[in-house]
């Protein structure tokens, strides 16, 4: 029974384009939208030339670290008579409003939550094209930054209808730290200082690690020293199918380049603790086997500087539909992103 709740409630975060119920909290509707959908509201001579180029090299550019090429974002377009007439469009999560006008100011403003909730709207009031493109250019990344906190907020909410008190609670008792988790997760492995919670599917599996370290020193949010702890922590506590198989780092490299074949990109992020916090992305492959996948992984130091808390999401979905490595790897994201010491 679990599993089918779970894949209704993933089709409807995931595939669903329609507005959702009130917000009990805020009054508003719930927001529109597939996961990681940017609609582009502006009038064609607008949405046209080096303008649409840029847009779509931004947020239709390929993801980083996934192991075949997926979107940032799906883009859809619409006309701007359209978004002021039609609720279905206003409500949706993630808009980016393009206007060109000699009156206007060179201006851009920022809603969030002004017709639905979650959601993030930029309004973009350019006098010329040369002014849009470097307001575009300048905002890239706080829109980028909104826009994926608003799908974290989406995953929030849809779990709170159906939250895994008992797993969340045993993950607080445990490692001292909370999750939001949905009662889909199942414990694969808890004990001291480490937990590993997972959800198995018939088209994909997905799971979190957690594992807390004593902070020595800012040198272990080297990336080296994060891969070879997070490497290690796969092999020890994440078995394969088969006798001797085990989950660990793709870290192959090309015999010519040096070059990793499997990108591995790090960087420092704002993470909702506020504390310092190191963002990796990669891929994990089966030693022992043929199985692989995205993950994506936070060191986040405590409030206390006294631990180091690594929380990993990883995504094996080798079909990718009706579901996508991206959108699965998304849930994860959010489930990391609510860690609270």
């Amino acid at each position: 029974m679990k599993k089918t709740v779970f894949v209704f409630t993933l089709v409807a975060l995931l595939l669903s384009g329609c507005t959702g119920k009130t917000d009990k909290l805020g009054g508003k509707k719930g927001s529109s939208g597939k996961t990681l959908e940017l609609m582009v509201v502006a009038d064609k001579e607008v949405y046209s030339g080096e303008i649409k180029a840029l847009v779509d090299s931004i947020f239709g550019g390929l993801q980083d670290c996934l192991p075949q090429p997926e979107k940032k974002f799906d883009i859809v377009h619409i006309a701007k008579t359209s978004f002021e007439s039609v609720e279905m469009f206003r409500v949706h999560r993630n808009v980016l409003l393009l206007d060109i006008n000699p009156e206007n100011n060179n201006k851009v403003y920022r809603h969030k939550d002004k017709y639905a909730a979650p959601q993030v709207i930029f309004d973009m009031a350019a006098k010329d094209r040369k002014s849009l493109d470097s307001m575009i250019r300048a905002y890239e990344e706080t829109i980028m930054s909104d826009m994926y906190e608003a799908e974290h907020k989406r995953v929030w909410k849809a779990y709170k209808g159906e939250e895994g008190y008992e797993i969340e609670q045993k993950v607080k008792e445990k490692l001292g730290v909370e999750l939001t988790l949905s009662q889909n997760y199942g414990v694969a492995k808890m004990e001291k200082d480490f937990g590993w919670v997972r959800i198995e599917a018939k088209d994909f599996g997905m799971g979190i690690l957690v594992q807390k370290y004593e902070y020595k020193d800012k040198g272990q949010f080297d990336e080296k020293r994060m891969l070879d702890s997070l490497d290690s922590l796969m092999c020890r506590h994440v078995p394969g199918p088969s006798e001797g198989s085990y989950m660990g780092i793709e870290r192959r490299r090309d015999s010519v380049s040096g070059e990793y074949l499997m990108e591995i990109k790090s960087q420092t992020v704002q993470f909702p603790t506020g504390t310092y916090c190191v963002e990796t992305r990669g891929c994990w492959r089966l030693f022992g086997n043929y199985m692989g996948g995205p993950f994506v992984s936070y060191a986040v130091l405590s409030p206390d500087n006294k631990e180091l808390v690594t929380v990993t999401g990883y995504v094996y979905c080798p079909r990718n539909k009706p579901y996508t490595k991206r959108d699965l790897l998304m849930q994860l994201e959010s489930v990391c992103y609510s860690l609270k010491f």
